[in-house]
């Protein structure tokens, strides 16, 4: 039987945490940084947890890590 493979994009897009939930990154922090607050463009370099209603889908996509 072959191997199952996991999505190439997603194994660079999301981590484990130690419970088994996903982590991510935030998104809107690549370009026109100009007019974002200070406040903001700190708080969008941190990373967040995906949401449980996207976990399911993305567990399928990750089935080794």
């Amino acid at each position: 039987m072959p191997k199952m493979k996991s999505n190439s994009g997603a194994k660079k897009r999301f981590k484990r945490t130690g419970s088994g939930k996903l982590k991510r990154k935030k998104a809107y922090k690549r370009h026109i940084l100009t007019k974002k607050s200070p406040k903001r463009k700190n708080q969008l370099g941190k990373s967040t947890l995906v949401h449980e209603n996207d976990q399911k889908s993305i567990d399928k996509l990750l089935p080794y890590i």
